[in-house]
């Protein structure tokens, strides 16, 4: 036995440079193509987030029209969100998926590389989903097997234009359970998928505290991700989930001084809410706050020698003042840039979006959204 350990160990040894020289190519391939991804959007509701996925939908939601702009305001990406539940619907294909659906999803990906825009397949699944990845092995080896499906499919289309993004917020508590369903799931992509770039996240809602939880995986051929809506108590004011008491507030500034706090704070009945969203203000959130909180995970991908994005950052539209949410949305995103970290906005034609859009018209773009995220003024 002594012997047999011996002998790995040195056979291992000998491999050491080759392992070395595969994970700088990966590694190579991985911040080359990481440049696809600089200036993104995301394409929610569409695919994921929907009680309703027939085509009916689908086709009007977003349309040919809608993709001729993205591409047309400067955007270079399209983070594509799909519910795991109707890519599994019976009947299924030879393939494993559910072949109507999926071959809508397809359309509107050949029609978004036929525009020039790269495509983040982002496996985007409910609550219920990720419930059964917190305990137990049967929900990461069914979703495990969804991803050897799914990558196989998409694996047939240009690499260096379809990136595999394991998880969108994973609701994983345990940052080593989720590093090892994350390293799991990876494998499974490579096993199908030689050639593609995957994007990996951290635990729990992928914020960037969640990402300084991980480690690279052995994978070199990856991108990293975090999500970045901080501070929550603007981006978020007056939403109906989450904390309860933000649906109390409105227009609350960035950033913010305690004379313009004064009637926000009057919204929020409870003593002890009201305590919290001062906090907001003394907090002192501006663009010098915001680039330090970046800093943080551009010194996290230097020190582990990996490609970052952040594809998701966004801000609350129904109930925020404009100029504040245009304000907070050119900081973050010159943030962001200054550290050479690509991005992708949430989202498209929701309730944090780019543009406006009632089904059957054409989308109308916010001139001073797109200003702000530094793309071209329609």
């Amino acid at each position: 036995m002594q012997l047999r350990l011996v002998c790995l160990a040195v056979l291992f040894a000998l491999t050491l440079p080759a392992v070395a020289q595969d994970r700088a190519a990966e590694l190579q391939t991985a911040f080359s193509r990481a440049q696809h991804l600089k200036r993104g959007i995301n394409a929610s509701m569409w695919f994921a987030q929907s009680r309703d996925y027939s085509a009916a939908r689908t086709d009007r939601f977003i349309d040919a029209q809608d993709i001729a702009l993205i591409a047309q305001l400067g955007f270079d990406n399209v983070r594509l969100s799909i519910d795991a539940a109707p890519l599994m619907q019976y009947p299924r294909g030879e393939n494993g998926l559910n072949a109507e659906f999926l071959s809508r999803v397809d359309r509107a990906v050949d029609a978004m590389l036929a525009k020039g825009l790269a495509v983040q397949i982002d496996l985007h699944p409910e609550d219920s989903y990720k419930q059964q990845l917190r305990s137990g092995s049967d929900g990461v080896e069914q979703m495990t097997e969804l991803w050897r499906h799914l990558a196989a499919h998409f694996a047939k289309r240009d690499p260096e234009r379809i990136f595999f993004e394991i998880m969108n917020e994973p609701e994983v508590g345990d940052p080593l359970r989720w590093a090892g369903i994350q390293a799991e799931v990876a494998a499974a992509i490579r096993e199908v998928a030689p050639r593609n770039t995957i994007i990996a996240t951290g635990p729990n809602y992928s914020d960037l505290r969640d990402l300084l939880t991980q480690h690279p995986l052995p994978d070199g051929n990856v991108i990293y991700t975090f999500h970045f809506y901080t501070p929550y108590e603007f981006t978020h004011q007056g939403a109906g989930w989450g904390v309860p008491w933000w649906s109390y507030t409105h227009g609350i500034p960035y950033p913010a001084t305690e004379a313009s706090m004064a009637e926000a704070l009057k919204e929020v009945p409870d003593a002890v809410n009201r305590y919290d969203l001062e906090g907001y203000w003394l907090n002192h959130w501006d663009a010098h706050r915001m680039q330090l909180m970046i800093d943080a995970a551009a010194a996290w991908g230097q020190d582990n020698h990996v490609p970052l994005i952040c594809n998701e950052f966004g801000a609350f539209r129904d109930h925020s003042d404009g100029q504040s949410r245009t304000n907070w949305i050119h900081d973050v995103r010159t943030a962001l840039e200054a550290d050479g970290i690509g991005w992708a906005m949430w989202d498209y034609r929701g309730n944090f979006g780019v543009v406006t859009k009632m089904d059957g018209h054409a989308a109308i773009p916010d001139p001073a959204v797109v200003e702000a995220l530094g793309l071209k003024k329609q």
